[in-house]
């Protein structure tokens, strides 16, 4: 399986690269993963609604120029759907038995995603009405993947 996380913005802190890299280690057994950053846009503090949509359909192009047309895609969003880690872990196995080895996740910046990366998106995922930083979403979801491949093979580690 080959997995896909994009996410907008660089990752600065150390401590979020290196729990990263720790789950991307854990995760080689079971899928090649890949990171792939894409610029955020530059924009003050207070915006208006046009310049929100303007700002979220420039880092929105700059997404969708990373996912081929091959790739399952599943946007992290919080309107998106949410489920246990069990159900998330049989979605995951599914998707590879059915022919859908190649799993793009997407990461929005702290605007959100374009309407155009939500059209195509073939799923939506959500970790809860809570608001997290981007980066911080990105370390979480490493482990939710990380996760559902231990559950998967019948680890103790979810427990």
């Amino acid at each position: 399986m080959n997995i896909k996380v994009i996410g907008v913005g660089k990752l600065k802190e150390k401590y979020f690269k290196d729990g990263i890299a720790e789950y991307r280690k854990r995760l080689d057994k079971f899928a090649k993963v890949q990171i792939v950053e894409v610029a955020d846009e530059k924009a003050p503090e207070s915006l208006s609604e046009a310049e929100m949509a303007h700002v979220k359909e420039v880092e929105g192009e700059r997404i969708l120029a990373k996912i081929k047309d091959k790739e399952w895609v599943i946007a992290l969003a919080i309107e998106g759907k949410q489920r246990a880690s069990e159900v998330f872990a049989k979605e995951l196995e599914d998707l590879g038995t059915y022919g859908h080895s190649d799993i793009t996740f997407v990461i929005g910046g702290s605007l959100g995603l374009s309407p155009a990366v939500m059209k195509r998106a073939d799923d939506t995922l959500s970790f809860g009405k809570l608001t997290m930083p981007h980066q911080l979403m990105r370390l979480v979801l490493m482990e939710q993947i990380y996760r559902a491949f231990m559950i998967q093979i019948g680890s103790p580690y979810h427990k």
